[in-house]
């Protein structure tokens, strides 16, 4: 198979894995933390508003809701930590989904945080890194440990297939 399939399918595979655990730590975390889960509806409407021309919104949640926005947001949710894995793999190659290291997803997962820092929440009108927001540095946390835990995602991901992948072989 060529490079460039196997990176495909490695990026859908880890990127999916990756985006599942992380919504299970947000549900881990909103049970035991009483921290409530983005709504990915808004996203969708971002993006549904996003394609009729209209990129800022102040509040997002006051925005006119867009027709299938849940969908679109959950489905942008699952594309976006395939494109971050495929950030991953970009940078560090196949090499990386064979024999699969913390380091580089951690900083993949981590710097991953700066779209919704810098780009989805000052467009959802919370401003940069959540400034807006009610409790901005408590946000900001939670942000960072969940990307964090994205990262742990695409490390232990990028273990478990290349664990079936070599034992298929």
């Amino acid at each position: 198979m060529p490079d460039a399939a196997q990176v495909l399918i490695a990026a859908i595979l880890i990127g999916t894995g990756a985006t599942l655990v992380m919504d299970v730590w947000t549900i881990v975390r909103r049970r035991i933390l009483g921290v409530p889960a983005l709504d990915y509806a808004l996203v969708g409407r971002w993006l549904g508003w996003m394609m009729r021309g209209r990129l800022r919104h102040h509040p997002i949640a006051a925005s006119p809701p867009v027709r299938g926005e849940r969908v679109i947001g959950w489905i942008a949710h699952y594309v976006t930590g395939i494109v971050f894995a495929a950030i991953l793999l970009a940078l560090w190659g196949l090499d990386w989904a064979r024999e699969p290291t913390i380091g580089p997803a951690l900083m993949v997962g981590i710097g991953s945080v700066a779209a919704p820092f810098l780009l989805m929440q000052p467009a959802m009108g919370a401003a940069i890194a959540a400034s807006h927001t009610p409790r901005p540095n408590q946000a900001r946390i939670h942000s960072l440990v969940t990307h964090a835990v994205f990262g742990l995602g695409l490390y232990v991901t990028g273990c478990a297939i290349a664990m079936v992948s070599g034992s298929i072989r």
